[in-house]
C-alpha cells in the first residue's frame, strides 16, 4: 500500500526505479495528487511590517513554528495565498514576569519563572514539536485541549494583538477564546503576547491526564494557583473554551485553613461544574471524574507547598 506516500524516484543505470524495482512492477499510488500553488512570502523583522503585510495580503498567514498550520497544508490540502514569517520579530520573543511573546517555544518556556507553565510545557507533543511550537500558537489555535490555556485563564491573562490600522488592544482571555478553535481575533490582527496581571501569584501548579504518559492530546488538564487574593482553578478539555470553576473558587476561599473534607467538596464542585463531552479520546463521566480529581490534587500541592 502507498496510501499518503509519495513515490520516491531514483536513477539506476539510466532506468528510473523505486528503491530498486522497476516501475512497471509498482501498484499505482492512490492517494491524491497535490498541486503545488505558487505564493507570497514575507519575513517580517517587526510587528509593524508583518501587520502591514497583512493588510496588503489579506488571506496570508502568519507562520511562527507552523507546527499545526504545515498540519493543516500537508494533510488537508490547505493553501494559504501567502505566508507572513515571523522568526525575525525579536520583541516577540520576550519572556519576562508580565508578559510573554507570542513567538516564545515551548522549549524556552520548560525554563519560565512561571510553574505551571513551564510544567504544561514540558508536557507539549515531543521535543521537535516544543522546539518549533510557540505560545501564540497555541493561543491561535484555540483547541479547548491547547496545554498553556488553562494557565491563561487561572492567571487571568489578556491576550494583546495588534493590527495595521487600529495598533493594540489587550482581549481578556474569557472575551478572546469563543468557541471550539475560534477566538474573537480580527482577520488583521496577529497575536503578540500573553500580557499577565500585577497580582502577585505564590503558587501554581499543572496536571493533566491523557491516553499515554507523553507525546499525548489532554483529555483533561488543569492549573490552580494561590494568589494574595485566593485560590483559582481553571480547566482544559472539558469544555469548548478554557474555563474557570469559579463556584469552586468560591467555596475553598471561604475556608481559613481548608480542611480534608473542604478539600473534598472542592473537587467534587469542579466536577459538577465541568461541561465535558464523550469523543474518541475519553467519555463525558471520566472526563468529569479526572477533571475534580486533578483539581483536588492540585490544591493539596498548592496548600503544602
Amino acid at each position: 500500500m502507498f496510501l499518503n506516500h509519495s513515490p520516491l524516484w531514483g536513477e539506476s543505470n539510466g532506468a528510473a526505479v523505486w528503491w530498486g524495482v522497476p516501475p512497471s512492477s509498482l501498484p499505482v499510488p492512490i492517494h491524491p495528487v497535490v498541486a503545488f500553488v505558487a505564493m507570497d512570502f514575507v519575513g517580517a523583522r517587526d510587528v509593524a511590517e508583518a501587520t502591514a503585510a497583512k493588510a496588503s495580503i489579506p488571506d496570508a498567514q502568519y507562520l511562527a513554528g507552523g507546527t499545526d498550520l504545515m498540519v493543516d497544508v500537508n494533510l488537508a490540502g490547505h493553501r494559504p495565498s501567502g505566508i507572513i514569517g515571523l522568526r525575525r520579530i525579536d520583541e516577540i520573543q520576550d519572556l519576562g514576569p508580565t508578559r510573554i511573546g507570542a513567538g516564545v517555544t515551548w522549549l524556552r518556556l520548560e525554563q519560565a519563572p512561571h510553574r505551571a507553565l513551564a510544567q504544561a510545557a514540558r508536557a507539549v507533543g515531543s521535543p521537535q514539536i516544543r522546539a518549533a511550537g510557540t505560545i501564540g500558537g497555541n493561543i491561535g489555535t484555540a483547541s479547548p485541549a491547547g496545554d498553556g490555556l488553562p494557565w491563561i485563564a487561572a492567571l487571568d491573562a489578556g491576550i494583546e494583538v495588534a493590527s495595521h490600522d487600529r495598533g493594540r488592544r489587550v482581549v481578556p482571555w474569557n472575551e478572546f477564546f469563543t468557541g471550539v478553535k475560534q477566538t474573537s481575533l480580527a482577520p488583521d490582527e496577529m497575536i503578540t503576547a500573553v500580557v499577565l496581571p500585577e497580582d502577585e501569584t505564590e503558587i501554581q501548579e499543572f496536571a493533566k491526564v491523557g491516553s499515554r504518559n507523553a507525546m499525548v492530546i489532554s483529555t483533561v488538564s488543569c492549573v490552580v494557583v494561590r494568589t494574595t487574593a485566593g485560590y483559582r482553578v481553571a480547566l482544559g478539555s472539558v469544555a469548548p473554551t478554557p474555563m474557570r470553576a469559579f463556584r469552586a473558587e468560591e467555596m475553598i476561599n471561604a475556608e481559613a485553613a481548608p480542611s480534608a473534607t473542604a478539600i473534598a467538596e472542592f473537587g467534587r464542585i469542579v466536577a459538577e461544574e465541568v461541561r465535558p463531552i464523550t469523543d474518541h479520546r475519553s467519555t463525558e463521566a471520566y472526563r468529569r471524574h479526572a477533571a475534580g480529581v486533578l483539581a483536588r490534587r492540585l490544591l493539596e500541592r498548592c496548600l503544602v507547598a
